[in-house]
């Protein structure tokens, strides 16, 4: 018997491309599910702390953005390296002056001990 696969909706996310770039979003924010998503998968908390992040968001809200997330995992996966790989791309092209800077000066006061 085929499995069927069911859309949900989800009431608490929308896609506007005035706001974040299209990227979805908590309904009437400008949080996106990728960041709340990056909170509980990356960063281990818990649907309550990330409450604690954003007090003015309800737990129904987060649970609609993780469950948002789990249905669209592959293409924020994808998303999310890609964003990766094209910062440390930057990283390597720009490389930051001021570590540079703090390198020079420990080096410096390093050298004279």
């Amino acid at each position: 018997m085929p499995v069927i696969e069911r859309k949900i909706k989800h009431p608490y996310i929308s896609i506007d491309p005035q706001i974040a770039g299209g990227q979805p979003v908590i309904k009437g924010t400008r949080i996106k599910v990728m960041e709340i998503a990056i909170r509980y998968e990356l960063m281990g908390r818990t649907a309550d702390s990330i409450i604690d992040e954003y007090p003015h968001l309800k737990l129904e809200q987060i649970h609609d953005a993780l469950s948002y997330y789990y249905e669209n995992k592959e293409k924020f996966d994808r998303k999310y390296r890609e964003d990766q790989s094209f910062i440390m791309q930057l990283r390597r092209q720009y490389p930051s002056k001021m570590k540079a800077k703090l390198f020079r000066s420990v080096n410096v006061s390093g050298a004279s001990n």
